[in-house]
């Protein structure tokens, strides 16, 4: 999925405050600021981190205030590239709304829609797992540059599954499927997320492609 980091994160910032504003009021919004909060008490130790407080007043300021806050809270995470739930949750909302109206589309490699269809004609399964929100993921898949390519995956998993650099991840996911671990392959471009899956005995294939972050020789050469 090319410029992700180009298009549909750059969104998030320059569009938050607006979104906030405009749903603040909806039960949806609610959960997702909540959530938000909590992670940032669990946050507490670290170093930047923005607190969310509760609305003490009814007031306009009051209510800046605490949407500055959030505002505030998921750039701090973002610019630490985290891959919170309760990030993931609140980007998969704002995302659905911009595909919604088309202000944004999921953009694939065009090798991509090809070779799924042949795994698929072979008679293997093909399954997302990302670190955005199964949401996140079907809105990306389903207003595709290609169109709704959602028929060509099985089936979908985040981080409610785990985190993606913990081994114990990818064996939840193949007792998920009724799988062993090792008839499994996981395509990634992060080192840490390989590590973990070969760690879990899951065949693993580092991907590079233009964009994404840079390669050592020893991480290209990951055995697969």
């Amino acid at each position: 999925m090319p410029r992700t980091r180009d298009t549909l994160f750059p969104y998030i910032k320059d569009n938050i405050k607006e979104y906030l504003r405009a749903h603040w009021e909806e039960e949806e919004c609610q959960r997702d600021v909540g959530l938000l909060r909590k992670q940032a008490l669990e946050d507490s130790s670290l170093d930047g981190v923005v607190p969310i407080p509760l609305e003490s007043g009814s007031g306009e300021e009051e209510l800046e205030r605490v949407i500055q806050a959030v505002v505030d809270n998921v750039r701090w995470q973002m610019s630490l590239d985290r891959k919170t739930t309760a990030l993931k949750q609140l980007q998969g909302h704002m995302w659905r709304a911009a595909y919604a109206t088309g202000h944004v589309k999921g953009e694939v490699f065009e090798d991509v829609v090809p070779a799924i269809r042949k795994w698929r004609e072979a008679g293997m399964k093909v399954y997302i797992y990302s670190s955005g929100s199964v949401e996140a993921q079907k809105l990306l898949f389903g207003y595709s540059t290609e169109g709704d390519i959602l028929e060509l995956f099985d089936g979908h998993f985040d981080t409610k599954i785990g985190p993606k650099v913990e081994s114990e991840s990818y064996r939840r996911i193949a007792e998920s499927i009724g799988c062993a671990t090792n008839n499994i392959l996981f395509l990634t471009d992060v080192p840490r997320e390989a590590n973990a899956a070969e760690e879990a005995d899951t065949h693993v294939a580092v991907v590079i492609r233009p964009g994404n972050a840079g390669l050592t020789d020893d991480e290209k050469s990951c055995p697969c």
